[in-house]
């Protein structure tokens, strides 16, 4: 089920795109108050934009812009809304997203092309383990997906790992979509409870919330983890809830795959302006087919490189890398320059960590300061200094570290709207 658009050459597939991006900016200019504004005070016009070239006049949109202008972006009626959700609010307060009933089929329409990247056909069972409650998008889009894919579903929720394996074990799913993490929880139940994990029905994993990949691709230290277990193929993907729209990897693993008929990404720098092939920049979106509330040039505040060489899958489209970092949450630390996937990375590699939380905040000084803590059954002095001594050989240099009980940590991961786990807390007034 790969869409005719996606095995196009570069040069129609850009073709394709400009014709898409006529509409939305005619549609956006006529309907949202945001945009009419934006255009009226930089003098623009819907007229002005007819290639992707032309994008760069556009003032981008950002998540600030999202926060303070929230029901100017919506392009519909209130009454045509039929389903309301929001971000998870990470970074800020969460921003409403309308969706229509154009949207739901879109969403769907997204999901079911994005299983299908990952190798899900109609005659597999998914095992949905996110929520679909809490005004969570992802829970949904995977949902509508399966139905339109025509593949079997099981609504397990998250958490909870036996009532997981009751429904591995009775209902035989194929496929998990999970954080992957909580893959490491099965099989310490699946241990403690006799079951043997590789010889279950389950053959992969379509991984979310955390990083499963190096920057070259090779499976990161939480991913091996899991594989020396478990047996399962493990597929990464990448979306927001604000560009409605899912980046699957297929199963070569080098990147994400960008649906060319649903959205225009750009990479960019601190000026606004395109990266060269190979750098890290800001993925910055512009969406195409959504109804109820269109972004343009909307900077998703995730820092990534694109990858444009042929894949073996037979796509043509553009790939997108891990994510290295969220700008937001840039640290410099010591003169060195870190996002916190690649703390999460290093400290994946140590067994005897149960749990931690990374706490970024300003020290006296004005300059940025790192504490981690770490639950674990057995701490040390020992683990302490592997620790350290890993961050110095991966990432050149050392956080503060410290010891704190599980549950002081897990009361600290959890966030507000309970739908994902808080890793992160930033304590920095400015960013």
């Amino acid at each position: 089920m790969i869409p005719e658009i996606e095995k196009a050459s570069q040069a129609e597939i850009k073709q394709f795109q400009e014709q898409q991006l006529r509409k939305l900016v005619a549609y956006v200019y006529a309907n949202s108050p945001y945009y009419k504004r934006l255009f009226a005070k930089h003098n623009l016009s819907p007229e002005s934009i007819q290639t992707l070239e032309d994008l760069q006049p556009i003032p981008v949109t950002t998540k600030d812009d999202l926060q303070k202008y929230n029901d100017d972006f919506l392009c519909v009626p209130k009454q045509e809304v039929v389903d309301y959700v929001t971000t998870s609010g990470t970074l800020g307060e969460p921003v409403v997203v309308g969706l229509t009933d154009a949207d739901l089929n879109r969403l769907a329409y997204n999901e079911a092309i994005s299983f299908a990247c990952s190798g899900v056909t109609k005659d597999d069972i998914i095992q949905l383990m996110t929520t679909m409650d809490r005004r969570f998008m992802a829970g949904m889009a995977y949902f509508l997906g399966a139905r339109k894919l025509g593949a079997g579903i099981i609504r397990v929720g998250s958490g909870v790992p036996e009532l997981q394996w009751d429904s591995i074990l009775k209902f035989h799913p194929t496929y998990l979509i999970t954080v992957p993490s909580f893959l490491l929880k099965l099989i310490t139940y699946a241990e403690a409870h006799n079951i043997d994990v590789n010889k279950t029905c389950v053959k992969a994993a379509i991984c979310i919330g955390e990083p499963i990949r190096n920057q070259d691709f090779s499976l990161n230290a939480l991913s091996e983890k899991i594989k020396s277990k478990w047996n399962i193929e493990l597929f990464s993907t990448y979306a927001s809830t604000e560009m409605s729209t899912a980046f699957n990897e297929c199963e070569a693993h080098i990147g994400g795959h960008h649906h060319p008929e649903l959205i225009i990404t750009e990479v960019l720098d601190e000026e606004n302006k395109p990266v060269f092939e190979g750098e890290v920049g800001e993925l910055t979106i512009t969406t195409l087919g959504v109804e109820g509330m269109p972004l343009l040039r909307f900077k998703t505040g995730d820092m990534l490189k694109v990858h444009s060489e042929p894949c073996s899958c037979g796509r043509n489209t553009l790939r997108l890398g891990p994510v290295v970092g969220r700008k937001k949450q840039m640290i410099k630390y010591k003169g060195t320059t870190l996002y916190p996937p690649a703390m999460l990375n290093v400290l994946q590699n140590f067994e005897a960590v149960e749990t931690f939380v990374i706490e970024i905040s300003t020290n006296e000084l004005g300059t940025d300061e790192i504490v981690i803590k770490i639950a674990s059954e057995n701490p040390s002095e020992q683990l302490i200094q592997d620790i350290k001594n890993h961050f110095r050989a991966k990432l050149r240099v050392t956080p503060k570290l410290a010891f704190e009980k599980v549950e002081v940590i897990e009361k600290l991961r959890r966030s507000k709207t309970d739908r994902k786990p808080q890793v992160i807390i930033d304590k920095r007034e400015k960013f």
